[in-house]
């Protein structure tokens, strides 16, 4: 399991031009069944994502892929977590 953080960089001024871009990139994680959560990072220096089902070498691709790292919006960090422990509801996760 990975936590993605896209932290703005001082390209942010450019996010508008690629927002569409950028959604459409999160609709497709979704999609495929890698993010399971998305959002903003509070109080605003970028966003974060929760993603599973996939390797870190797949992500990192998938993650360099989004226009708003390809055009320098955002930078990324990929942090790993490999679960131990869940709520039952998500115990999905641990397998």
């Amino acid at each position: 399991m990975f936590v993605v953080c896209l932290k703005f960089s001082d390209n942010k001024d450019k996010a508008g031009q690629f927002m569409e871009g950028h959604k459409e990139w999160l609709e497709r994680g979704f999609d495929d069944g890698v993010f399971l959560l998305s959002g903003s990072l509070q109080p605003g220096p970028g966003g974060g994502i929760v993603a599973h089902n996939t390797s870190l070498p797949d992500l990192q691709s998938r993650v360099n892929d989004d226009p708003f790292v390809a055009e320098k919006v955002v930078t990324a960090e990929i942090l790993e977590i490999a679960p131990s422990k869940a709520d039952a509801r998500l115990n999905f996760l641990l397998a």
